[in-house]
């Protein structure tokens, strides 16, 4: 029995940034694209009275544009308009009309500082829950910890880029160790949930030597902040399906694994691809349901082998069709292409090409993936050779 996270599917698809804030340090292309047809058609159809028709000119500016660059388009067509009132005129611009192009042109100038400071503080939301993210997302060098690993995460909302993903690699006395996992829910709560489990498992993962009292403490860690929050006034209680990988030290050849309901990690290399152990154990915060914390198993592994562990955006991810993405086969097909083995930065690589290929880039729901191989003596040796 695999527990899945209950978490409320969104049926929209995935947002992406949107354009003008994609291209914003371009944007003046586009009042001026608008200008010049302006003019052209002005010209070559002298009885268009094209005078008001530019004032569309430093409105269209304001919705794309910096104040600054707006007020230059606002003058611009001022100038422009008087320039068309001494040199033709049989256009007889009336006095009405100039004072509308001041009018229009200081209401884009305010549209356009108001747009600007809108924009300056979601630009600050977006960097805070960057910053929130990240405590619990952090950074992990390729090598750290004695083996190679690759992280990459997608957040389903570009806006919030908040989600309740997690993992982390640790370097310890005892070797390397892993966490990847899932938060019920979504939002600032679930970071939260997520930095309790993260963050047990960096203190206990790092001092403690036997595998089962790691996953105890995570356990531990999660029902005291669910206390806390329900203190606090939060009555939901918390949790989070994870997959908790060690790779001893003294037993280079081996991976110990305790699975919290997660599903279990894909292993690709010469020997193909097989599953680790999904565990019947429940996830982390509801030990107390089953009488304890999920056991923890012992499993040989080849040294070119790359441990994948996913969360349920990836497994879940669908097509048009509504078709789920086909992990396991793809790894299957990836294996059969590389079976020498494949690093850990080119499995990520290639699997989120193929995820953005099967989705089209509407992702629903934040990704989250951790690849882990073991160094060979090869690698570890001063001038050792490493083959992908």
């Amino acid at each position: 029995m695999i527990w899945n996270s209950p978490r409320r599917r969104i049926a929209s698809q995935g947002r992406r940034e949107p354009l003008l804030t994609r291209f914003d340090r371009a944007a003046w292309v586009i009042p001026t694209s608008a200008l010049v047809v302006i003019v052209v058609v002005g010209e070559l159809g002298p009885s268009i009275r094209i005078v008001n028709w530019l004032l569309m000119v430093p409105l269209l500016a304001a919705g794309v544009c910096s104040p600054t660059i707006t007020l230059m388009f606002g003058v611009f067509v001022v100038l422009l308009n008087r320039y068309i009132d001494v040199t033709h005129p049989d256009v007889s611009i009336r006095t009405e009309d100039f004072v509308l192009e001041i009018t229009a042109s200081l209401l884009a100038l305010l549209i356009a500082v108001l747009r600007s400071q809108a924009h300056a503080y979601v630009r600050h939301l977006q960097s805070s829950a960057e910053a929130t993210r990240e405590v619990v997302l952090r950074p992990i060098p390729p090598d750290w910890g004695g083996v190679e690993s690759a992280a990459r995460y997608r957040a389903a909302d570009v806006e919030a880029r908040v989600g309740g993903d997690f993992y982390d690699v640790l370097a310890t006395p005892f070797g390397a160790r892993v966490v990847l996992g899932d938060v019920q829910g979504k939002g600032l709560p679930a970071v939260s949930t997520a930095g309790a489990v993260t963050g047990a498992f960096r203190e206990a993962g790092y001092y403690e030597q036997d595998l089962d009292v790691v996953a105890q403490r995570m356990e531990n860690g999660l029902r005291r902040h669910n206390l806390l929050r329900q203190a606090v006034g939060d009555e939901g209680e918390r949790f989070a399906t994870a997959v908790v990988l060690a790779f001893p030290d003294t037993e280079p050849n081996t991976v110990e694994v305790v699975n919290f309901g997660h599903d279990g990690p894909y292993v690709i290399g010469p020997r193909g691809v097989w599953q680790l152990p999904q565990q019947e154990g429940a996830p982390v915060g509801m030990a107390g349901l089953v009488g304890g914390t999920p056991a923890v198993r012992r499993l040989p592994l080849e040294p070119r082998e790359t441990v994948l562990l996913v969360t349920d955006g990836v497994t879940e991810a669908r097509n048009g069709a509504g078709e789920f993405f086909p992990l396991r086969s793809w790894l299957e097909g990836l294996a059969a292409r590389r079976p020498e083995g494949v690093a850990p930065a080119d499995l990520l690589g290639l699997l989120l090409d193929a995820l953005s290929e099967h989705t089209h880039g509407h992702v629903t729901d934040d990704v989250a993936l951790l690849a882990v191989r073991q160094r060979s003596l090869a690698d570890l040796l001063p001038g050792g050779s490493h083959v992908a």
